[in-house]
């Protein structure tokens, strides 16, 4: 009898797996994935001819019709270091993003909360203000921003770069929009407790939205990092002079050394695919919870 009390459990319980559908995951390709992957391919072809013209020399890159190099030369890089203040643009570039990703997480989560839980007069009127500058080209405001920056005497300088990108009518747009998903019962519990308006942003409802902020921060960081255009007209000096616009001392009036170019380009690359790769599940997740498109 104990044995059969101690084996009655054991077979029940076979029973049981037995009788629950087995969880099999579908290892078949998806008929989307026929579209998908050729489109990898073609995203990825410039990216993949970046790399191969950084470790060939510069008689292969010059080469018609372009083919494989006949081995790595790795020279390339070290040229790039060494033919220009690499280090110093290098660090330029990461004081410029860094100060504006900390600016757009400031910033634009105090905007996207007040626009979302505070109700003045002309709120509604004044977001959709901030709404229809993203359909304003940078191009139209780039001389008025110049303009600016040097009545607050920043020409020429990395506050110049850091200035017009501490926050973004896209982040407050955001922010603003994940903060209305946002249950009011959570700050109404805190209200309760005593809690204002700042307190319950920063200890309750920021920690809630990581999800979020890691998508602003990716996106602020790629947009600032690869920018071109304003540092070329906001900066003089070679000493305040960012990645991007380092780059372009590289190319020569009449000629252009393409495997020193592409090795710096692929250098100026690394960081932006690395926080790419560590961000992405949080960007995805954000993306997906929203629905934004």
């Amino acid at each position: 009898m104990a044995d059969t009390a101690l084996t009655r459990p054991s077979r029940l319980a076979g029973v049981h797996e037995a009788g629950r559908p087995p969880r099999t995951r579908s290892r078949r390709p998806s008929p989307l994935h026929l579209l998908l992957v050729p489109l990898s391919v073609v995203m990825l072809a410039p990216l993949g001819w970046m790399v191969l013209l950084s470790i060939s020399t510069e008689r292969e890159s010059r080469r018609f019709p372009p083919g494989l190099p006949g081995g790595i030369h790795w020279q390339n890089y070290t040229t790039a270091w060494s033919q220009g203040p690499f280090g110093h643009w290098l660090l330029n570039s990461t004081i410029v993003s860094v100060s504006c990703v900390v600016g757009n997480l400031v910033l634009c989560s105090l905007a996207g909360y007040a626009f979302a839980r505070i109700r003045f007069f002309g709120s509604r009127l004044l977001f959709i203000g901030v709404l229809a500058t993203l359909m304003v080209p940078f191009q139209i405001v780039m001389l008025p921003t110049l303009i600016v920056m040097h009545h607050l005497h920043l020409t020429d300088t990395l506050g110049a770069l850091i200035a017009p990108n501490l926050a973004t009518p896209f982040g407050v747009f955001l922010m603003r929009q994940f903060f209305t998903a946002v249950p009011k019962e959570l700050e109404e519990a805190a209200r309760i407790d005593g809690a204002g308006r700042l307190r319950t942003l920063g200890r309750i409802l920021l920690p809630l939205m990581g999800p979020t902020l890691a998508t602003l921060s990716v996106l602020t960081f790629l947009n600032v990092w690869n920018d071109f255009l304003w540092p070329l007209i906001a900066v003089q000096s070679p000493g305040n002079m960012t990645i991007q616009l380092g780059l372009q001392s590289f190319q020569g009036a009449h000629q252009t050394n393409w495997p020193v170019l592409m090795a710096g380009t692929v250098t100026s690359q690394i960081p932006v695919l690395v926080l790419f790769v560590l961000a992405q599940r949080f960007f995805v997740r954000s993306i997906a919870s929203s629905g934004l498109k």
